[in-house]
């Protein structure tokens, strides 16, 4: 009975720390998930990039879509670099329909999305990631075979306005890691709208 008592302990504290997700320096998993555009994606069908910038985002939040631009813009300048954005709806649509598929592929439309956009429809990846907000951002650098995790956070730190950001946290990030550096900082507070679970 101890022995079982113990075992029961271990799994909770296994799953506890599954829980919170990944840090700095984990190893990230990949994941395969449905596009706007009906393909399914994920990280090994970009053979050629050197690291991938993961926003947790959705439709409806409106600190996501303040940063919808911004998200573009760090697609359009980091891509070319071997960094691009896969942008991943962790929403469940029944708990917050203005994040179903069909509405994901409206606005994917609607703003020209040049990243994919996919949903997490069995939200699995984001609590795997440890994801906690619309937009949260995981930066990976690959390194081998492996996705390491480089930083975890917010895009920059003025949800409301792009021009009085003076930290911008996913740039200087990249540029670190470009130049052989850490990240500094390497982690910042995300900020945005709680991910909408259905409720059993």
């Amino acid at each position: 009975m101890k022995h079982f008592t113990m075992l029961l302990t271990l799994l909770a504290l296994s799953a506890s720390l599954m829980a919170q997700g990944y840090k700095v320096g984990d190893k990230a998993a990949d994941f395969r998930l449905r596009n706007v555009d009906g393909r399914m994606i994920s990280m090994a069908d970009y053979p050629d990039a050197k690291g991938f910038i993961i926003i947790f985002t959705c439709n409806h939040c409106p600190y996501s879509v303040a940063y919808e631009d911004r998200k573009i813009e760090l697609h359009n300048n980091f891509a070319p670099m071997g960094y691009p954005v896969i942008a991943i709806n962790p929403n469940d649509s029944i708990a917050q329909p203005q994040d179903s598929f069909s509405k994901m592929q409206i606005r994917a439309k609607e703003k020209g999305f040049p990243f994919p956009y996919v949903l997490d429809a069995d939200q699995t990846v984001y609590k795997e990631y440890g994801a906690t907000r619309t937009p949260h951002v995981f930066l990976l650098q690959k390194q081998g075979a492996d996705y390491i995790v480089r930083y975890i956070g917010a895009i920059d730190n003025n949800h409301e306005d792009a021009a009085k950001a003076d930290k911008k946290y996913v740039k200087e990030a990249i540029n670190a890691i470009e130049r052989g550096e850490n990240p500094d900082p390497d982690f910042t507070r995300a900020i945005g709208c709680t991910i909408k679970v259905r409720k059993s």
